[in-house]
């Protein structure tokens, strides 16, 4: 593991929230048990990648990790007309059980808290309309806490064609989920296996729930 893994994994389970600052350079040379030479190299690192922030004199803080303000409309009307509500699944089923797995690793105690509250929504969604955005909302949770840039830009552009050639064509009742809708057991797996920091558990809970979303919304394909 390299000295900038060491200090990313550290920052995963420091529970700091964006703008807050992180401890002095001496303190955490002396808490991660490495150089201050090699901390800077590290703290370089993720600075670069959007991680944290630096601030001469002030110090460093961190950042919420997320994806450039870029717009991909003209890709995303192309790709929603070439894919099928089957190829969006499958697209689903490739890349998010992997999201899952590094958010296990590198989530914060603010993800976790956030998920827990996203979950607990749901269950009190009064239309479906309000379920998926929610919904929504917990997977693009999951992509920010890998704290990957290009993953949460990727998940963005998946979650985007699903909308389009999944949703849009569904017949959907007034009323919200049932009580015993099978998505709300199947969040509650993957946060339980985010929360443990079970990598394993969190990529199969995942991968479980959209093997089983795949089989209700698209029955017939």
């Amino acid at each position: 593991m390299t000295t900038r893994d060491v200090l990313a994994n550290w920052l995963a389970g420091y529970g700091a929230v964006p703008g807050e600052r992180l401890p002095p350079e001496r303190q955490l040379s002396e808490t991660l048990g490495i150089s201050r030479g090699e901390l800077r190299k590290a703290m370089t690192a993720l600075e670069t990648e959007g991680y944290v922030e630096r601030h001469v004199g002030r110090g460093t803080f961190l950042r919420e990790v997320t994806a450039p303000d870029i717009s991909y409309e003209p890709l995303l009307a192309q790709l929603s007309d070439v894919t099928s509500p089957h190829d969006a699944m499958m697209a689903r089923l490739s890349l998010e059980p992997e999201l899952a797995g590094h958010a296990a690793i590198h989530a914060t105690q603010r993800h976790l808290a956030e998920a827990r509250g996203l979950a607990d929504a749901m269950r009190a969604a009064r239309n479906w309309a309000e379920y998926e955005q929610l919904d929504s909302r917990l997977h693009e949770l999951i992509a920010v806490a890998t704290g990957n840039p290009l993953l949460v830009e990727l998940h963005r552009i998946v979650n985007a064609v699903r909308l389009s050639v999944v949703w849009s064509n569904l017949e959907i009742p007034r009323d919200g989920p049932p009580d015993n809708y099978h998505s709300f057991s199947e969040h509650d797996k993957i946060i339980s296996a985010l929360e443990q920091r079970d990598r394993r558990a969190a990529h199969t809970a995942m991968r479980n729930h959209l093997k089983s979303v795949h089989a209700t919304l698209l029955k017939d394909d």
